[in-house]
């Protein structure tokens, strides 16, 4: 997601969303933490952040690997 002037939050690709959720319920899997369908306020900011933590590291491997793979 994309962060924009007002300070709101925004997808620039709207078909990503189901991508992004798939990776975020996966990795939560991987890493242990009971994420459900819908509502996850009750996720404590640790738990929350290791999952953003992943998905961030795991974007930024994908984009490496992809320009790598242009490189040749």
């Amino acid at each position: 997601m994309a962060s924009n002037a007002n300070g709101s939050n925004r997808l620039n690709i709207p078909e990503a969303k189901g991508a992004l959720d798939n990776m975020k319920v996966e990795i939560a899997r991987e890493l242990g933490v009971n994420l459900k369908q819908g509502y996850n306020g009750d996720l404590t900011s640790r738990e929350a952040g290791y999952i953003g933590g992943y998905m961030v590291k795991r974007l930024i491997e994908q984009a490496e690997h992809q320009m790598a793979g242009q490189n040749l």
